[in-house]
């Protein structure tokens, strides 16, 4: 069974910056998709960035320019570095591993709160 792990949320002015960790305890991290997506209150869950099992990146318009998600598959960890925070980003941010083998198995984490102030 997969299970992520998600740190690094806080509260931050509008302006700075957070790095969010997500560690996963699986065998083969690096076939894994990995991504955040968040989900603010009233709303949907959205994805904000994913990484493929190779490297490619992709971004939310919203986020981009301004969000970095990238992985090491030696610590099993994907990261996502989110500055120029605005208060639009407030949300809880989760974590995903997907893998598509006969199908496809999401995997999620328990999130954790992305506060952004004025």
């Amino acid at each position: 069974q997969v299970q992520l792990v998600e740190s690094g949320g806080g509260l931050v002015q509008a302006g700075g910056s957070l790095s969010l960790s997500c560690a996963a305890s699986v065998k083969i991290f690096s076939i894994y998709s990995m991504g955040w997506y968040r989900q603010a209150p009233g709303k949907q869950r959205e994805l904000v960035a994913v990484i493929t099992s190779g490297g490619s990146t992709n971004y939310a318009d919203s986020v981009k320019g301004r969000f970095t998600i990238s992985r090491d598959n030696a610590k099993n960890t994907v990261y996502l570095q989110m500055n120029s925070l605005k208060p639009e980003d407030t949300a809880v941010y989760y974590c995903n591993a997907r893998m598509v083998v006969l199908g496809t198995y999401d995997y999620w984490g328990q999130g954790t709160q992305v506060t952004v102030s004025s």
